[in-house]
């Protein structure tokens, strides 16, 4: 039986990943794209994307983008409640499966599996447990191009943000830093990939440093 499934979309390599070995499960049908919006400043939460880059993403995806919007400050609550509502749209249209790109953390999936008990819909990990520094290289060899939008100043210093996603960037990266960013180092934005039909334009705007973080912003072109 046709499994349909709508994957959590950060606009980030994980996801973007995700999607790409998705597309080769013969009985997997991708029906869209699930992101959490932060409707004061219109992004992405903590990759800091904005939503005309996600928007453009979903279109070169050639699948439609579902957003949730969140407050922000948002209590767990609130969340909840709105991830609540998401799934039941999900369901209504049909949905099966909602998928995930974790890779290696157990709380979150733990999480997450916890959310969707008794919903009707089941949780897909796709690339969980695979080996970062093998996966990150392998992103990157077949093409995967994505800027690092925002890095936690307690593990990476303010340089990294606005690089490449490339073999360089990981040959740099500090002894205990996830190679994939997998405990919250990093976040990207891909911009182009096997899994786009075409690049996502965009141009590098400010960056600032904000609780900790430094965030890049990725400016669509001509806007």
């Amino acid at each position: 039986m046709m499994r349909r499934v709508l994957l959590s979309w950060s606009s980030g390599k994980d996801s973007a990943w995700a999607l790409h070995v998705l597309r080769a499960v013969p009985d997997v049908q991708l029906t869209g794209l699930l992101t959490t919006l932060n409707v004061t400043s219109n992004r992405v939460s903590m990759h800091a994307t904005r939503i005309e880059i996600v928007e453009a993403q979903a279109r070169s995806l050639g699948l439609p983008l579902r957003t949730i919007p969140l407050p922000q400050p948002c209590s767990n609550e609130v969340y909840e409640e709105a991830m609540c509502q998401a799934i039941k749209d999900a369901i209504r249209d049909g949905v099966t499966h909602l998928a995930f790109g974790d890779l290696l953390l157990e709380d979150i999936r733990a999480y997450r599996i916890r959310q969707l008990e008794g919903t009707g819909l089941a949780p897909l990990f796709p690339l969980w447990q695979e080996p970062t520094k093998l996966l990150a290289r392998r992103m990157v060899e077949a093409g995967l191009k994505a800027v690092v939008t925002c890095v936690d100043l307690k593990r990476l210093p303010r340089s990294f943000v606005g690089r490449m996603f490339d073999h360089m960037f990981l040959d740099e990266l500090p002894t205990g830093v996830d190679p994939c960013g997998e405990n919250g180092e990093f976040h990207t934005c891909v911009l182009d990939g096997p899994m786009f039909a075409d690049p996502i334009p965009a141009v590098m705007g400010d960056v600032v440093e904000r609780d900790g973080f430094c965030f890049a912003d990725l400016v669509p072109k001509g806007a």
